[in-house]
């Protein structure tokens, strides 16, 4: 039978259990069936059948080895050594001044942003000490391993495997590979590779090597990357002159600086410290003596990033952004790109806009009267020539108020709008020549109130003047003149010049606009006022003037290119108008500026209910623009500006003007701009070739004697601000806006007037309009842009 099949027949005692034990009697192997998977084990009977041998687990486990060994060599061999990350070749980007006499490519330092604070040393010129500290405190075995710790990793991974407390088991070369290679690693794949690599790692750097990049790259806490700079941060002195127990301090909070610094908890600060001490006298890097005489060190205070502290936070944060709008890069690109940023702006020049704002605000200006705190102060200085921004104030510290009142804010413009309808006139040929009745108030044909009905238009402080042209009605700011000049261009017309000389902010193209009833950005003001002053020509507003990478390379420079907006004819009267603002007597502007005795042009600008007040003014390479707001208590809206100072009204011939002069007057006796330049001779636009005389003396028609008294008008409550301003102007008296916040009335509304409805005052009173914000809520912590206040239509808006 064996010969037939070739197999032998199983013997029945290889199948008979054992009659003394009753057990299975094993198989031998030749009696083994010849098939790959023996399962069930037969001559076994119950469990004994599915349970392998143990050569067939022995085997099993060596396969199971040999496999990993083999993955694990395959995989050693396969990974390679990566470039640093991008952290560790981070550098700090700076930001300069532009040069003060064009000798050099740029001027002083402005700032430095924010970001990986380090300074590479060399691992050499560091004690000995101080590379024992870390060792001990981090990593024991470091100098006779061979960059991972496999007694480390297993119980590590058993205990997370056993849901214990999370443990760690990385090396210090393994810390040094996730920080200087890999970044942070979380799963086991990671962490896997992160071992490979510091396994191949310390075969090709030596120790000196790997602790030295350690010690340059690890977070020290209190912003400081790298032994240099956290020798700095926290004991003030730099690595080299470290000592034992400095050292052994920064070693111990190593694993969580920010929270172990001794500021936040010296109890666990101290007690790393002296674990770090006991370790390196067990490691025989310190004597029991020496350990025993150290004493745990005093920090000193932590220095918060400085970067955009004061004045000159506004100008770093818009290089930043500029500078990352024409590049395409984020913030954290152009900020650790170690690109060198150099502005337009001029360190001398900044100085004074920085100076003249603390003149208004300490009292200087005003023999020691001083604002209200929530007075806000816009300067800017440009270019015409190349659109570059030479100054730009928005506050005293960015850190406090981060808001731009430059380039973000926008408040109503008041009379600053009128020279663009003035210009919109002269395209249409309408010459200055041209006369208006000055009367107020008026009503006038097409300017139309809420209802529809012809609207009443005011000058300032109820003024009239006779029959004028328009030279007169810019000098003195003319309301009712303006107003039908408008009429006459149309609104679209000025709305359009405003856009095409640079104002960016939404218009509502109302006829009101001629009284600058929207709201613009100081930055778009100055920039529309320089192509008055180069005489049509546009360059686009800029702070960067070029950018060089790390290499020293450029990587951008400004567009200056000027583009032709306005017909050089119709800039030469324009500006011969605006002069007369400041040069002759009774000007809006002339208080202020004519003591100068340069040769200025320039437009004073009121808003309604004095919200906002103005003056712009240049001369032929040099346009400055300053603004004045006042936020409401609530943050928001603005409020009427409060007088100071011994003004009834803060206006554009006032404050705005005098803080001009006083920044200007030692701006204008620099060298770049100490000429003065004439600007071109009136052409004479229009149909009209006679020019009007300098109409200091308007011609006044007959009147009657005015009332000195005005009665407040009944129902102002709960009517809009704009209705309620408008019927306290057409009776003679000033509007002056407080906001409250009020549950009952709707924001926007009144909520009372003081003195109260039906007071009988002298004409010219301030009568207080109290206007709700809507009801109380909780003050937003992050500063926020306020809303543009309402307008309205048919109130002043002189100068």
């Amino acid at each position: 039978m064996a010969g037939k099949t070739g197999r032998p027949a199983r013997s029945d005692a290889r199948r008979s259990t054992s009659r003394a034990s009753g057990r299975p009697t094993r198989p031998s192997d030749k009696d083994a069936p010849n098939r790959f998977w023996n399962y069930p084990r037969p001559g076994y009977h119950g469990l004994h059948r599915w349970l392998p041998s143990w050569r067939f687990v022995v085997a099993s486990a060596l396969g199971f080895v040999f496999l990993v060994l083999g993955l694990v060599v395959a995989a050693y061999q396969g990974i390679a050594v990566p470039d640093p990350t991008a952290e560790v070749t981070d550098q700090t980007t700076k930001v300069y001044f532009a040069s003060e006499d064009g000798t050099s490519d740029r001027g002083n330092l402005m700032g430095t942003y924010p970001g990986i604070n380090r300074e590479i040393v060399d691992y050499s010129t560091l004690p000995e000490y101080v590379g024992q500290a870390v060792v001990a405190s981090e990593d024991r075995t470091f100098f006779t391993n061979s960059g991972v710790d496999p007694r480390g990793i297993v119980r590590a991974f058993l205990n997370n495997v056993s849901g214990g407390a999370q443990q760690g088991a990385s090396t210090l070369t393994q810390q040094y590979v996730e920080n200087y290679y890999l970044g942070a690693t979380h799963d086991y794949v990671g962490k896997a590779k992160e071992a490979l690599l510091a396994i191949k790692i310390a075969q090709t750097e030596s120790k000196e090597e790997i602790l030295g990049r350690y010690l340059n790259t690890i977070y020290f806490g209190r912003g400081a990357y790298g032994i240099q700079a956290a020798a700095q941060a926290y004991f003030g002195v730099d690595a080299k002159d470290l000592t034992v127990s400095q050292s052994a301090m920064l070693a111990g909070i190593i694993p969580s600086p920010s929270n172990w610094d001794p500021a936040v908890s010296p109890d666990k600060a101290q007690a790393r410290w002296a674990r770090t001490l006991d370790y390196m006298v067990e490691e025989g890097w310190l004597s029991s003596a020496d350990r025993a005489a150290q004493q745990f060190p005093a920090t000193i205070t932590q220095q918060v990033s400085a970067t955009y502290t004061g004045p000159n936070g506004y100008l770093l944060v818009m290089a930043r952004d500029e500078v990352g709008t024409e590049l395409g890069l984020t913030d954290e690109q152009v900020m650790r790109g170690g690109y060198t940023i150099i502005t337009t702006v001029k360190e001398s020049v900044q100085n004074e806009a920085i100076r003249a704002a603390g003149d208004l605000l300490n009292g200087t200006l005003a023999d020691g009267a001083t604002p209200d705190p929530k007075l806000k102060i816009g300067i800017t200085s440009l270019d015409p020539i190349t659109g570059g921004i030479v100054s730009l104030y928005s506050g005293q510290d960015f850190l406090t108020d981060q808001i731009n009142r430059v380039t973000k804010d926008a408040i109503q413009a008041g009379s600053t709008f009128k020279p663009f309808t003035l210009v919109a006139a002269l395209e249409k040929g309408i010459p200055l020549s041209t006369t208006f009745s000055g009367k107020s108030p008026q009503k006038i044909a097409g300017w139309k109130a809420d209802d529809g009905t012809d609207a009443t238009v005011t000058n300032f402080l109820g003024q009239s003047f006779g029959t004028i042209d328009l030279v007169k009605a810019t000098e003195d700011s003319v309301n009712t003149v303006y107003a039908q000049l408008n009429v006459e261009v149309g609104a679209e017309a000025t709305a359009d010049v405003a856009a095409r000389a640079g104002i960016t902010t939404e218009q509502n193209g109302q006829l009101s606009n001629v009284l600058g009833t929207d709201s613009v950005h100081p930055l778009d003001m100055a920039s529309a006022y320089g192509v008055f002053a180069a005489q049509g020509l546009r360059a686009t507003p800029h702070l960067v003037s070029s950018v060089l990478n790390s290499t020293e390379t450029t990587a951008y420079t400004a567009d200056t290119t000027q583009t032709r907006i306005f017909a050089a004819d119709v800039m030469a009267d324009t500006t011969y108008a605006m002069q007369t603002v400041v040069s002759q007597k009774g000007g809006s502007g002339y208080k202020y500026i004519h003591p100068l005795d340069r040769t200025i042009a320039g437009k004073t600008g009121t808003s309604t209910n004095n919200k906002s007040a103005w003056f712009v003014g240049f001369t032929t390479n040099l346009v400055t623009a300053v603004a004045l707001s006042q936020t409401a208590e609530d943050g928001k809206g603005q409020d009427t500006i409060t007088p100071w100072g011994g003004v009834t009204q803060v206006t554009g011939g006032s404050w705005p003007a005098a803080l001009w002069a006083d920044y200007m007057k030692p701006v204008l006796a620099m060298s770049a701009y100490a000429t003065d330049t004439a600007f071109p001779d009136r052409a004479n636009v229009g149909p009209s070739a006679t020019p009007t005389a300098t109409a200091t003396t308007p011609v006044v028609e007959p009147t009657v004697e005015a009332p000195t008294t005005a009665v407040v008008p009944d129902s102002l409550v709960s009517k809009l601000e704009a209705d309620a301003s408008a019927a306290i102007t057409s009776v003679g008296l000033v509007p002056k806006i407080v906001s409250e916040p009020s549950a009952d009335v709707p924001a926007g509304r009144v909520i009372r007037t003081d003195p109260g409805a039906g007071n009988t005052v002298e004409i010219g009173s301030e009568v207080t309009l109290v206007v709700s914000t809507g009801p109380p809520s909780t003050p937003t912590p992050t500063p926020t842009q306020a809303p543009e206040p309402a307008v309205s239509e048919t109130a002043a808006a002189g100068g």
